[in-house]
């Protein structure tokens, strides 16, 4: 069996997918066969798994990082929320069911089988596992039947590091309260701990290190900075999208609706990262800004019950005005479905609302069919001189209409999505869309943006490799000498 660590954190948001990829790619830069293993996530933002299937995208990342191919069985059950207290559960990449809060508690020691033969087989062939876990081992609350901290790793002995975030205070009460409420057998299982996100002179924690010590006997790994590179790599969660400032002004304005339940919004980094784009998320009470020239709508986990809160916050209303001014709109997925005309459910698959007028910008239906598409894909573009694409597809439902007989794209040989009569709605189900440099460039040129565009997936590349050089530097070097000796 492989070596292999455990990252498990105080809190959720502490960094511990950034740590586990930055890990992963020192791993593999040093010619170690390192995989990523989460054993369940909870994110709208999945990716396609080489060996088919879904998973969070992080892990996907992760992957990349450890420079393996991705597979379901990194992460082997993916919880995908679609109302305020239910999601979607997929085990080993493929639907399973529905489950509320209350009733997947009831579900999980089922589960834990699935887990342990997806960790085998990543484990198997490989000189180092590095495990993710989620949210907080101390939610005791939650530990019986637990499969996403020390319940996997009591289960599987896996060794555990503890990460907390200094930058939202209290990281010394909250590794020692951590300490405190756990049972022996969990306690016994944490190896020590690093603390995350640290601004300043690290000197002056020396005192917080010493006493963490004095009360729970953990060494610590290491103090680890804000790490530069992390700011250039896709997000997991959608609360993130909280935390982005509104940048300064580029010399094009693109607004982002940021809906309840919002899916893969990793699709909008590429974005995000060129320096004349400014890229506008839209929160709950704003209005979609008058000045912007392009609105994209982002993928949905739930598309008819974000149709309505679209509506509730008046940006229907905004939507129209734009598009009489002369504006642009891109919709993905979910974000497509919701521009045409009706978007029908018949067999109740997302909900109790059968069916939902659309935005009316597009003359196409969708009718929600219960088999998912799920699948990598390569595609080009119609709009830009056949300008190659590669993406995914993650979504339900099959779309029809007038404006279909204008594809955006053909994917796979097949076409794929609609565009306006004047060419300014378009609508797409590939994830990834801005990823493809030649696409984004063609479509910033339209807009009339000159100058080269930076190689999107290089970037990624690059900022994982600054990830893991500064985590060698802070993390402690006979910590690390063991971990990949």
């Amino acid at each position: 069996m492989a070596r292999a660590i455990m990252l498990q954190g105080t809190g959720s948001d502490v960094g511990k997918t950034v740590l586990v990829a930055g890990l992963c790619r020192l791993a593999a830069n040093r010619g170690l066969t390192v995989r990523p293993f989460k054993p369940q996530n909870m994110s709208n933002n999945a990716a396609v798994a080489d060996d088919g299937g879904e998973i969070g995208r992080a892990q996907w990342l992760q992957s990349l990082a450890a420079r393996t191919p991705s597979s379901v069985h990194m992460n082997p059950v993916l919880l995908k929320p679609q109302s305020e207290n239910g999601s979607q559960i997929i085990v080993q990449g493929k639907v399973f069911g529905q489950a509320k809060g209350r009733d997947y508690q009831r579900l999980k020691p089922q589960l834990l089988g699935a887990v342990l033969e997806s960790f085998e087989k990543v484990a198997a062939g490989a000189d180092l596992v590095i495990v993710e876990g989620a949210g907080s081992p101390a939610e005791i609350n939650l530990r019986a039947g637990d499969i996403a901290n020390m319940g996997f790793a009591t289960r599987a002995g896996v060794p555990v590091v503890l990460v907390g975030d200094i930058d939202r205070g209290g990281v010394i009460a909250s590794l020692v309260g951590t300490h405190a409420i756990l049972d022996d057998g969990d306690r016994a299982m944490i190896a020590g701990y690093i603390i995350n996100k640290f601004r300043g002179d690290v000197s002056l924690f020396e005192d917080g290190i010493r006493a963490i010590e004095g009360f729970t006997g953990w060494p610590c790994f290491g103090v680890v900075p804000w790490l530069s590179g992390a700011a250039r790599l896709p997000a997991e969660d959608s609360v993130v999208l909280e935390r982005l400032a509104r940048r300064g002004a580029g010399a094009l304005k693109i607004a982002v609706p940021v809906l309840p339940r919002i899916a893969n919004f990793d699709d909008l980094d590429p974005l995000r990262a060129e320096p004349d784009v400014e890229l506008v998320f839209v929160r709950s009470g704003e209005r979609i800004p008058g000045d912007a020239s392009l609105v994209v709508l982002p993928g949905s986990k739930s598309t008819i019950s974000d149709l309505a809160d679209f509506r509730a916050e008046g940006w229907d209303r905004d939507l129209q005005a734009h598009v009489r001014r002369g504006g642009r709109v891109i919709g993905i997925c979910g974000g497509y479905q919701m521009l045409g005309r009706t978007v029908h459910d018949p067999l109740g698959i997302e909900g109790g609302t059968f069916e939902a007028p659309g935005l009316g910008l597009l003359d196409i239906e969708t009718e929600m069919a219960p088999e998912k598409t799920v699948r990598n894909s390569q595609a080009y573009s119609t709009e830009y001189d056949d300008a190659p694409l590669a993406g995914y597809q993650i979504h339900l439902g099959i779309t029809r209409g007038p404006d279909c007989d204008r594809p955006s794209a053909i994917i796979d040989g097949v076409p794929d999505g609609a565009l306006s009569a004047n060419g300014r709605i378009m609508g797409t189900y590939l994830h990834g869309l801005f990823g493809s440099d030649a696409y984004r460039t063609r479509l910033l040129q339209s807009f009339g943006l000159s100058g080269k565009r930076r190689n999107y997936r290089e970037s990624v590349e690059q900022a994982l490799d600054d990830v893991a050089e500064e985590l060698e530097r802070h993390l402690d070097p006979r910590w690390l000498a063991g971990l990949l000796g």
